[in-house]
């Protein structure tokens, strides 16, 4: 069971089984690296529930949220005009294995000329996002599937989608929780070097600021509680490929 459609029809279930969240808590991970951070163009992948992309749109950011389920998607734009935040959201089913998502049009006013300036064409082909990134911020939490996905491609492409400056922030499970889907007592979790490895990026255009695995006490579904490990990763664009700044 390795295909598209069961993996669409595997993460609807996952969704439409729990009740559709009203706000949901932001990942502190997240909130720990971009607090600080002046607002720009993000992108989520995986994006769930939707709370990193809410607490991204309520300080500025304009967010393209992505997701395999069409429930989650369907539910984080309902969740977005619900909180009036729906002119900072776009939420798209994507299927990361074989499309990417594009950063929206900045919106015409005064917030416009706030965002980091792109010469970015209308092009979606790699070697363009290589020169001309289009997001400020590509955030990736708990990217994990049980089915056919080239993450380390995907994740790839994303820090080639940065513009100048940006940063990929990338956080997985270094442990297991009680309340996971992948219960496997022989499963490895990579480093965090081990996936910036993976990326082959090249140094004189991206760096790693961070790469770290730190603990915390986590809230299941249910409400239990218990100590994780996170592994951390945050890689930042220092300049074009092509060797401008």
């Amino acid at each position: 069971m390795n295909t598209t459609a069961d993996a669409r029809t595997t993460w609807d279930g996952i969704y439409a089984a729990r009740p559709a969240a009203t706000d949901p808590r932001p990942n502190v991970r997240l909130t720990e690296t971009v607090a600080e951070l002046p607002p720009g163009d993000a992108l989520e992948l995986g994006c769930g529930e939707g709370g990193d992309t809410l607490w991204l749109a309520r300080r500025g950011w304009r967010v393209t949220a992505v997701d395999l389920s069409a429930v989650a998607v369907e539910r984080l734009n309902a969740l977005a005009r619900s909180h009036g935040l729906a002119d900072r959201v776009t939420a798209e089913q994507h299927d990361l294995g074989a499309s990417f998502p594009e950063a929206p049009e900045a919106p015409d006013g005064p917030e416009a000329s706030e965002a980091p300036e792109s010469t970015e064409s209308t092009e979606s082909t790699e070697s363009t996002e290589s020169t001309n990134g289009r997001f400020d911020l590509v955030t990736a939490h708990y990217l994990h599937t049980p089915f056919d996905l080239d993450r380390s491609a995907v994740l790839r492409r994303a820090a080639h989608a940065l513009r100048p400056g940006g940063r990929l922030l990338v956080v997985d499970h270094g442990s297991t929780a009680p309340w996971s889907w992948n219960q496997d007592p022989n499963v490895r979790f990579p480093s965090p070097q081990e996936v910036a490895e993976g990326l082959a990026l090249d140094p004189a255009g991206w760096t790693v600021e961070r790469a770290d695995a730190p603990r915390r006490t986590a809230t299941g579904p249910d409400g239990t509680t218990a100590e994780v490990t996170d592994h951390v990763l945050c890689v930042r664009r220092v300049r074009r490929t092509d060797g401008r700044a």
